[in-house]
């Protein structure tokens, strides 16, 4: 498995996490991730994300006016997003206490 392929799998669980707190818009997402470390994410990689994560019906969206300009189109949990963050978070908690186990020759 490539960095690029491991990476989407925890972008899209990570993009999940902070929807669930409050809807945001594509470019707020870009931001919220640089406070979290991911600086190299564009809006051009979150975007792609959001359109499929809503094909697949874990987000939805509603436009709103903006401040600043044409209105922004926020995105939301559904039902099914709330789960899959819920099954990310399972896999993602297993994967890393055993990766940790093997870095540190930790024998279960």
């Amino acid at each position: 498995m490539s960095t690029t392929q491991m990476m989407k799998g925890i972008l899209d669980g990570c993009l999940l996490a902070i929807i669930k707190d409050n809807e945001v818009y594509g470019y707020e997402l870009a931001e919220k991730m640089e406070k979290y470390g991911f600086d190299s994410l564009s809006e051009g990689t979150i975007y792609p994300l959001l359109i499929r994560m809503q094909k697949e019906e874990l987000v939805s969206s509603t436009y709103k006016k903006s401040t600043a300009g044409p209105k922004r189109k926020y995105y939301s949990l559904t039902d099914k997003g709330e789960q899959e963050l819920i099954n990310f978070i399972e896999r993602w908690d297993y994967v890393q206490s055993n990766v940790n186990r093997v870095i540190n020759h930790e024998a279960k």
